[in-house]
């Protein structure tokens, strides 16, 4: 039997946006809001270009935006910046250090997640420190991180048979996100293939119509015995 029969403890699920590096915030406002119309369900903040008060004016107005439109709103690698705004998670990279001492830091009340690239061994030390959502990938080769490692589609399913707590009828898993090269196209296979997420940038954020994206990207999970909804 699959383990998708254990929910994950996560709300982190569906259509995940990472936001692109636009310097026009009302234009970055206005995708978000399209997305969402689509069915994005959650949202990463991810900005590497700029720091100080603007990114924190920049998180704020985009933590504002997603209580407004009932998003999870995560914030990328720093969890002093999560807590600040008020941010339902953070997520964090191999570069973002140990992950047991932010847990401490933030209490249990705050998302986190953990990159885990095409290792699932990372994935359960992740888990064993405090995180409740893992990500591998890319799954595809990315525009975004064209030289990142590839990450099969057999590591969604493995995730899938870790736990949070012991199996039993209370049994919980960490969500499962997949990313890198996502496309409608090819999202039911990572859904198929154990994903409860879909962590997407550019194949969402710099099409024509953001909001008919984010929809054919939603039917990936409506379309999947898979899907934990």
């Amino acid at each position: 039997m699959m383990s998708s029969t254990f929910p994950p403890s996560s709300p982190v699920r569906g259509l995940y946006g990472i936001t692109p590096e636009w310097d026009d915030i009302d234009r970055l406002v206005d995708g978000i809001a399209a997305a969402s119309r689509g069915g994005m369900q959650v949202l990463q903040f991810r900005r590497k270009l700029v720091s100080g008060a603007r990114k924190l004016a920049e998180a704020r107005r985009l933590k504002d935006l997603c209580d407004r439109l009932g998003i999870v709103y995560i914030i990328n690698d720093d969890w002093r910046l999560a807590l600040e705004v008020g941010a339902t998670g953070v997520h964090l990279g191999r570069d973002d250090g140990d992950l047991a001492p932010v847990r401490a830091q933030v209490g249990q009340g705050m998302l986190i997640g953990a990159s885990c690239y095409d290792q699932l061994a990372l994935a359960e030390s992740a888990i064993r420190e405090g995180a409740d959502h893992v990500a591998f990938g890319a799954v595809f080769t990315s525009p975004t991180k064209p030289l990142a490692v590839r990450a099969p589609l057999s590591c969604l399913t493995a995730a899938r048979d870790c736990r949070l707590t012991p199996n039993g009828a209370d049994a919980r898993r960490p969500a499962v996100v997949a990313i890198g090269g996502i496309t409608p196209d090819n999202a039911p296979s990572v859904v198929a293939a154990g994903a409860d997420a879909l962590a997407v940038i550019s194949a969402l954020f710099e099409t024509d119509d953001i909001e008919a994206t984010a929809r054919a990207f939603s039917r990936a999970f409506e379309s999947s015995a898979s899907t934990p909804f």
